[in-house]
This record gives structure tokens, sequence and C-alpha cells, in this order.
């Protein structure tokens, strides 16, 4: 018979029970704090007491028993530990537990306990906790344990819940409203979406996602989750704002988990900050998960750092629908424009008129890290005319500033030009 074929899997609510542990030392001291965290009452017997367990008895956190372990130190108890190093004493124990109907776990002994601890990784915010045993063979326990909450962690395996938060049975009332996370997806590349969103989209009840958003990972979610695609084009917004903040509330009201997926950083022009107040104001709890903004990523996507020692010493981001003129000027502070290609010309000639150098190197990037990725180079005083041969379409990202002579395209662009002028 395998040494886990007779095994159980059970979890114990210990708190408010009576929990003997029997042993002073650093073992019986992890398991006292882990007994402590669940709300367990413990007994402690031993004649001294190692580390903070003293401290704990000092604080009347635990009973101690000063003295060796004697027969009736287990009544009253729910579980049993022991843990003294002494196989007759660690014996003895076990066999007044058992006399007693009480299961005990002997650390130095699995063969002869009648519960193990296992390896064991909790997430208290999903109240998932993961316990994995492997036998007698504890180390090998704790690498599957850490590999599972690993996965757990990433967001790689299904967190969502079958039950309403705090409801009773499946079709039962809510007993409290569910949670809003605005999720920054990024770019639109899976792999570029922060662990803690993609963790918060594995347990989601209901996602609400731009066009932008990291959409690929859509694919990932159990067939039972509500998708509700809020995306917008330029001047086509089938879903406005106003109703994109009720579908936020009401899906929350109704003890649903939401994640609202977004491309970029919910907060970097991704009315990020209107979402949090409406869900605030209902009651309901909100979290941010910042994302990789498409003004610093989608630049880098083909080589151009917005800063760079000796070229650029800071960076704005703007839509083109503000007023450019009114950014710091020199061709040493580079400018990211964001949702701006149909207004390329009329963007280039405020910029060419408030002082920027018509020779100002600009580049055009359409769809940053997604199959149709490509850099349209050019300067102030033709980006516009470049930009419209090559039908350049949203979503792109204009960085004009001398930085954009560091890209790889450049060379290649001024190349081309090299060879048109001399042909």
């Amino acid at each position: 018979m395998s040494a886990v074929s007779d095994l159980y899997p059970l979890g114990l609510r210990v708190r408010g029970r009576l929990v003997v542990v029997v042993g002073g030392g650093p073992v019986a001291a992890r398991r006292v704090r882990g007994l402590l965290d669940v709300g367990a009452r413990v007994r402690v017997v031993a004649p001294a007491l190692a580390g903070d367990l003293a401290e704990l008895a000092a604080a009347d956190a635990v009973e101690h028993r000063a003295r060796e372990y004697a027969p009736g130190d287990l009544d009253g108890a729910w579980l049993v530990h022991t843990a003294t190093g002494v196989p007759a004493v660690d014996a003895a124990v076990a066999d007044d537990a058992e006399g007693l109907r009480t299961f005990c776990v002997v650390a130095a002994d699995a063969a002869a306990a009648s519960a193990w601890i296992p390896a064991s990784a909790t997430l208290a915010e999903e109240q998932v906790v993961v316990a994995v045993h492997a036998g007698r063979d504890p180390r090998r326990a704790v690498r599957l344990r850490d590999g599972i909450a690993a996965a757990l962690e990433a967001g790689e395996l299904p967190l969502r819940r079958v039950r309403p938060r705090g409801a009773d049975g499946p079709g039962a009332t809510p007993a409290h409203p569910g949670r809003v996370a605005l999720v920054g997806g990024g770019p639109g590349a899976p792999g570029l979406v922060t662990g803690r969103g993609r963790r918060l989209l594995a347990s989601a009840d209901v996602v609400v996602v731009d066009r932008l958003g990291p959409r690929s990972l859509l694919g990932t979610l159990s067939d039972d989750v509500e998708v509700i695609d809020v995306g917008k084009t330029a001047g086509n917004h089938p879903v406005p704002q106003e109703r994109i903040n009720e579908l936020l509330v009401e899906h929350a009201l109704a003890g649903r988990d939401v994640v609202r997926l977004k491309g970029g950083d919910p907060y970097v022009f991704g009315r990020g900050g209107e979402e949090l107040a409406v869900c605030r104001a209902a009651g309901i709890d909100v979290e941010v998960v910042p994302g990789v903004t498409s003004a610093v990523s989608v630049p880098a996507a083909v080589g151009i750092p917005v800063t760079h020692r000796g070229v650029a010493g800071g960076f704005s981001v703007l839509t083109a629908h503000e007023a450019v003129a009114h950014v710091p000027g020199g061709a040493d502070h580079t400018l990211v424009l964001l949702m701006g290609v149909t207004r390329l010309a009329r963007t280039a000639e405020a910029l060419v008129a408030a002082g920027r150098p018509a020779s100002t190197p600009v580049a055009v990037v359409e769809d940053g890290y997604g199959p149709r990725q490509r850099a349209t180079f050019g300067t102030l005083a033709d980006i516009a005319g470049r930009a419209a041969d090559a039908g350049v379409q949203p979503p792109a990202v204009t960085v004009v500033g001398d930085v954009v002579r560091l890209a790889p395209g450049w060379a290649a662009h001024t190349a081309d030009d090299r060879s048109v002028s001399t042909s």
C-alpha cells in the first residue's frame, strides 16, 4: 500500500477550539504560529519555551503548562501536535491521543501519526488554500506547493468563484458586493500584463474589455465568464463612458467580481479615475492595477527610448487633441502623442508654428506589439505626407524629438532619402 493511499485530505476549522502542542522548540513554535493565525486556542506543554513561544506565553496568547508531558494534558483537545524530539514522549502523546479519538501529528515520525501537516500556500484575499501531501517526502511536497502557488499568483490557474461572494449556495443572493479591478493591459501583448492583472483576470466573473486591451487573454477564460466589449474606434463609441460606469457598478452590486481590462495604463488617458470615483461612490471596493503605458512601450518596440542621456532628458505625453504648442519646445524634450493619426498634419504645423524646427525627427508607430507593427519616419515638415502615402492607420503612437534618430529604422529612412535625392 502506498504512503498516501489511506490518506483522506481534509480542511479543519479550529478557530476557537483547543489544540495541544507538546514541545517548546523551533518545530513546535512553527506549529503554534500557524494555529494562532487561524484562530485556534493553543495549549503548549513543555518545561521551557524557545524564542517567540516564550513571548507568546508571557502575553497570554497561549496557555503554557511549564513541565513535562503528563496524562490529562490532552483533555478537551480537538487536535494534538507533538514535537518534543524525544521518541518515547512523542509515542506516549500519540498513544494517549489515539485513546481519546483525537487526531495527532507527530513531527519526528510520520508513520506514528494519525494526521499530517501538508505543505500549504494561502491566497487570503481569494480565500484559497492549497495543500500538498507527498507521502513521506516533505521537500517534494514543498516544491510542488511552490509551483502551484506560483501558477496561482501568475493567473495561470482558474481562480474564479462558483458561488457568489458571501452567498450560502448557488443561486443565493450575495451577502456582499463584488469587487472591481481596473487592470492596465499594456500595449496588447499578453506577456506585458502584470502578474497581478493576470491573477485578477483568472478570478473574474465579468470582464469589460477595451479594443486595445490584450484581447488574446480572453481565450483563457471559462466559457461562463461574461465578456462585455466596450471597444471604441475613432468617431465610433458604441458604449458611452456613462454606460461603462453603470455596467461596472451593476455587476459588482450583483456580487460579481469585475475586471475592467484596458489598454495601456488605467490612468494614462484611460478614464480610470472616473470609473474609480463612480465605483467608490456606490460603495464598491476597487483596485487599480497599473499597466505598461503605450506612450513608453510602443516607441520602445521599434527601438526608440523616450529619454536618453545626452539626447533627451524628459518627455511629455499628450493626446493630439490637446494644445501641443504649450509643451517644452526643444528637440531634447520628447513629445509622445496618442490617438493623433487623423490630426497629424495640423499637429505638425502647430508644433512648427510654436518654434520647433521643421527638421525635428518624427516617428509614427502603428499597432505596437501587434501583427501590423510598423514605423513610419519623417520630420515635422513631411511626416503627414509620408504617413498618408504609407496608409498609416490607428492605433498609432507618434514620437517627436531627437530620440527618434536612435531607432534602427531611422538609418534606413535617411539612406532611402539620400538615394532618392541623388538618383
